[in-house]
């Protein structure tokens, strides 16, 4: 049996699976390998994902693509250049749609200067028409925003910065 993932595909497991208290999943095909590994005793609890393409597949069909994916420290997630060490990345658990707001017209969850507590609301993820609100795991002060609203954000990219106290 041959066995097909293309990208919709791969997005949906990888978000079912950040949803889930699974810490490992491996999924074999005849021509790629998708691996996941993480631990939940860590501070974000993030699955780091890294592609990796052989010489070969300059453009060829998905089928063809070897895909890995694991929680290598020495793979931090994407940041914004010029980050402060005194302050706290809020990052995207998932891929999805990043909303300031829960509703069009209503007022944002956070603005720059917000004094925040840890399990507020800080913004909202929309992952596969699913709304899901993303809490704080930091009590502080929001120094910065780095996402517009309504923009489509990956995972680990670096949402907000909070000033710890």
């Amino acid at each position: 049996m041959t066995m097909n993932l293309d990208h919709e595909e791969l997005h949906r497991l990888l978000a079912t699976l950040a949803e889930s208290d699974i810490q490992e999943f491996r999924l074999e095909g005849e021509d790629f390998c998708l691996e996941v590994k993480r631990n939940l005793g860590s501070f974000s609890d993030p699955i780091t994902s890294t592609k990796k393409i052989t010489s070969e597949e300059i453009d060829p069909p998905l089928s063809q693509r070897k895909i890995e994916t694991s929680t290598a420290p020495s793979t931090p997630p994407p940041s914004v250049p010029g980050s402060r060490s005194d302050l706290v990345e809020v990052t995207a658990p998932m891929v999805g749609t990043f909303y300031r707001a829960p509703g069009p017209e209503e007022t944002p969850f956070v603005e720059i200067g917000s004094r925040i507590s840890v399990g507020q609301a800080v913004c909202i993820l929309e992952a596969m028409k699913l709304m899901n609100e993303l809490e704080s795991e930091v009590s502080g002060e929001v120094i910065e925003i780095l996402v517009e609203n309504g923009t489509p954000v990956e995972f680990g990219q670096v949402l907000m910065r909070v000033k710890p106290g």
